[in-house]
């Protein structure tokens, strides 16, 4: 057995419904970090249901066989969206096997991926002025390294996260990740946000507090991350105890 077994959520590359009209995928893990200090984290993908059975595909995983028959099946991906500069790497995957697609990337995205996304594609840049604003709002939230966008399913009361807040089981974990994770401020039950990340926000501060103070009021049930275990229930509570370095 890998050390990757042990980190995912399985089963992997399948839909796994949260609410009515939205699903998580969980995918493989991927190795992440400064060299000598590289960790295996797990990946998800968001999908939402919007009229019209188009498909909001968020921070897409690897588009395994199943998964495209699951996904045909439940609707059309009509948008591809890279929430930050980090995510983006199976995108060109999902582009490739839906090209009517439109592709929409946060900041830094195309400057970090290079020749790995050599196709047109939308930014991601205010809060408005998406084809999805009525059933989902949008949130940047910018840093100094870089600009996560949240999203949030009105319907549902859904907040989609991506690395604003990480939150590692520690029996999935081995010792030295387990430890990576307690030093990074990232393990359950307290999971928050990185560190290292917090730095980036420096000279933003007030502005990440006034965006964590939206997401709060937007009172959602339930905080889907991108890594480790998700927030099915407590959502503004779980956000209060994740940010309480910020807000208190």
């Amino acid at each position: 057995m890998s050390d990757t077994d042990h980190v995912v959520y399985p089963p992997l590359n399948t839909l796994k419904p949260v609410a009515q009209d939205i699903w998580i995928v969980d995918g493989p893990a991927i190795r992440f970090g400064p060299p000598m200090l590289k960790m295996s984290f797990p990946t998800r993908m968001t999908v939402i249901r919007l009229a019209g059975n188009a498909l909001f595909v968020h921070s897409p995983t690897t588009l395994a066989p199943q998964l495209k028959t699951e996904m045909d099946g439940l609707g059309n991906p009509a948008w591809i969206v890279g929430p930050n500069r980090i995510h983006y790497w199976w995108i060109p995957e999902w582009r490739n096997t839906y090209p009517g697609a439109a592709v929409f990337l946060a900041p830094r995205i195309r400057e970090q991926a290079g020749d790995h996304i050599d196709f047109p594609t939308d930014e991601l840049k205010g809060a408005t002025g998406y084809p999805w604003d009525d059933a989902i709002a949008t949130l940047p939230v910018a840093g100094s390294y870089m600009t996560e966008f949240v999203f949030f399913h009105r319907a549902s009361r859904t907040l989609v996260l991506t690395d604003l807040i990480e939150n590692f089981e520690p029996e999935r974990l081995g010792y030295g990740a387990r430890w990576l994770a307690w030093a990074g401020g990232v393990l359950d039950p307290d999971g928050q946000m990185p560190r290292d990340m917090r730095l980036t926000f420096s000279r933003q501060r007030e502005e990440l507090r006034q965006a964590v103070g939206t997401m709060i009021g937007w009172q959602p049930d339930r905080v889907i991350l991108a890594h480790g275990r998700w927030y099915e229930r407590d959502a503004v509570e779980e956000l209060r105890r994740a940010f309480r370095w910020l807000m208190d």
